[in-house]
């Protein structure tokens, strides 16, 4: 028997069995890293998303890009360190915002924000005035597509984007709610609300195929789908919490 090849053969398979396990112990912390789940519990954000839906949050495009109006972002709630919400982005650093009621006005373009239900609009927070309201920098403006019931930038001020976690790209669970897959891209919502100096991307132009969304199917989930999950909540405008716990 020759000693030294069976020493080899050996040597081999250790080899490829520690490198298995290195690679599949990085692959998990790189996606640890690109994406994280969460389940919610509410509905300040109906009818876009639901209560009781599992979601993936996409915290790996926003080391690329800026946040875009109109992504639905979770983030450490800015009066609740302790809470994570979720709304949807309607301003941006440097945007000039005003609400009349439940109207919402983006650097002079009245928005039709088609994700609103007439049955889930209005304004608890009427009496506090924004009026030509300009974002500071590195701050954002949200709103839950539940207006009737949520708190958001009407109620506490503008969102800090150190506070945001991500972009919720992907409804996983349960099926048949109406909002399967990846969600609607509304950038044709903000289609005339321009500032000068900036290139739209593919999002604001209204490009179908999302692409972020399409990156985050591509890496393999079921690691994230099966870890523990994080509490998150967003607090809807009558007092009651509305979560996403994160899984873990």
């Amino acid at each position: 028997m020759n000693v030294e090849l069976d020493f080899e053969k050996r040597y081999r398979l250790v080899r490829e069995v520690i490198e298995t396990i290195v690679l599949t112990i990085l692959m998990f912390l790189v996606i640890r890293l690109a994406v994280q789940n969460f389940n919610i519990e509410g509905m300040s954000m109906e009818p876009s998303l639901h209560d009781k839906e599992l979601i993936l949050v996409d915290k790996w495009t926003y080391l690329f890009h800026a946040p875009s109006r109109g992504d639905v972002v979770v983030f450490v709630a800015p009066t609740h360190s302790d809470q994570d919400y979720i709304k949807r982005i309607v301003a941006l650093p440097g945007d000039t915002i005003t609400i009349h009621d439940t109207t919402v006005i983006v650097d002079g373009v009245t928005l039709n924000e088609t994700y609103v239900d007439p049955h889930h609009q209005g304004n608890v927070y009427a009496y506090k005035t924004i009026s030509n309201m300009i974002i500071p920098p590195n701050d954002y403006f949200v709103l839950g597509d539940n207006r009737i019931g949520s708190s958001d930038s009407r109620d506490w001020g503008v969102l800090p984007r150190s506070n945001i976690i991500g972009r919720a790209a992907l409804v996983y669970w349960p099926l048949g709610q109406g909002n399967n897959g990846l969600l609607p891209n509304v950038s044709s919502v903000f289609a005339k609300v321009h500032q000068a100096g900036n290139i739209p991307s593919s999002r604001h132009n209204g490009v179908a195929v999302d692409i972020d969304g399409m990156l985050l199917l591509l890496i393999p989930c079921f690691f994230v789908m099966m870890s523990r999950r994080y509490p998150i909540k967003a607090r809807s405008g009558k007092g009651n919490s509305w979560r996403a716990r994160r899984q873990r």
